[in-house]
C-alpha cells in the first residue's frame, strides 16, 4: 500500500480542539503548499497520530494526491509519505 520511501519531515497547519493535532488542515511539501481536501482514515499508535488524507496543491495543479501524515508526540514533529 505504502512507497519504499520513508516518512519525511513537513510543515502542517492542523486544527487542535481538545488536544494538539486534531487532524491536518493543510500543509508544505517539497516546497508546495497542500490542503487537505478528505482524510479518508485516522488511527492512533503508541505516541503517534495518524492520517490518510487526500490533497491538492497549488493552483492550476490538477488532481488530488493521497498522503500517509502523521504526528510524532516524542518529537514534536509531522512527517509524511505519498501513498
Amino acid at each position: 500500500m505504502f512507497e519504499i520511501d520513508a516518512h519525511r519531515p513537513i510543515q502542517v497547519t492542523c486544527y487542535s480542539g481538545r488536544s494538539y493535532a486534531d487532524r491536518p488542515a493543510s500543509f508544505v511539501w517539497r516546497g508546495k503548499q497542500y490542503e487537505v481536501n478528505e482524510i479518508e482514515k485516522e488511527w492512533l499508535e503508541p505516541r503517534q497520530k495518524h492520517f490518510i488524507v487526500r490533497a491538492t496543491g497549488e493552483k492550476g495543479e490538477k488532481g488530488e494526491k493521497r498522503f500517509d501524515i502523521y504526528y510524532d508526540e516524542r518529537e514534536d514533529s509531522w512527517s509524511l509519505c505519498e501513498v
